[in-house]
């Protein structure tokens, strides 16, 4: 299921949306396979016919263990398919958004402006299928988040840069022009101007003291 809409800030895009990697389906995926396997082995080999093409009480056993084992299967695979459904991993122009759950909803939302690293890993199976694990080290508490099963973890891991990088350039872009705006205002008008951008969130307090000093030395 993708990321609705309603969830966006009003200028922000969804530039990946995805859902974890097919391998998350293959553990389950082969139990079912094998299952499917066994049961036309049990009801095409008959194993325990006697005389008369009646089977003895060991046949109906197995015949009987064969459907229940294919159908318990068959159920895991499907809860693993649902289950795979309402995963979104999710790089917008503002956030990293990782959301799973089918009735009871859990979600992780980290700022680009607060990611300090984004670390990727991959198996040499992984590299071959294209399939890896993403961790995101950021500020704050519960600083690094590790998500798994990401298709094409390099890729993703490149676009979460260039994201952080137009997003750094738009608030550069921003505050030039608040700046631009004030006019003739004097050096404390224009400071007052910064802190109210620092406090909306718009500059960081690093950008903040930076340019702070910058119009006291001028």
């Amino acid at each position: 299921m993708a990321l609705s809409k309603k969830h966006l800030y009003n200028d922000e895009t969804v530039v990946i949306d995805m859902h974890p990697h097919w391998w998350y389906l293959v553990p389950r995926g082969s139990v079912l396979v094998l299952s499917m396997a066994i049961g036309i082995w049990v009801f095409a080999a008959k194993p325990g016919e006697v005389e008369g093409g009646e089977l003895s009480w060991w046949g109906d056993v197995l015949r009987y263990a064969a459907a229940v084992f294919i159908a318990v299967a068959l159920v895991a695979f499907l809860a693993r398919l649902l289950q795979w459904y309402f995963i979104n991993f999710v790089v917008t122009t503002e956030r990293c958004i990782y959301r799973s759950g089918v009735f009871a909803k859990t979600g992780i939302e980290i700022p680009l402006d607060r990611i300090n690293t984004v670390f990727f890993n991959q198996s040499f199976f992984e590299r071959i299928v294209r399939a890896g694990d993403i961790a995101i080290e950021s500020a704050g508490e519960n600083s690094r988040q590790q998500f798994s099963d990401i298709y094409n973890p390099l890729r993703v891991q490149n676009e979460i840069y260039r994201q952080m990088e137009s997003y750094e350039d738009r608030k550069s872009d921003k505050l030039g022009a608040a700046v631009a705006s004030g006019g003739g205002l004097s050096v404390a008008d224009e400071i007052a101007k910064l802190d109210e951008l620092r406090r909306s969130g718009a500059i960081t307090d690093d950008e903040f003291e930076a340019r702070k000093a910058r119009l006291l030395d001028s």
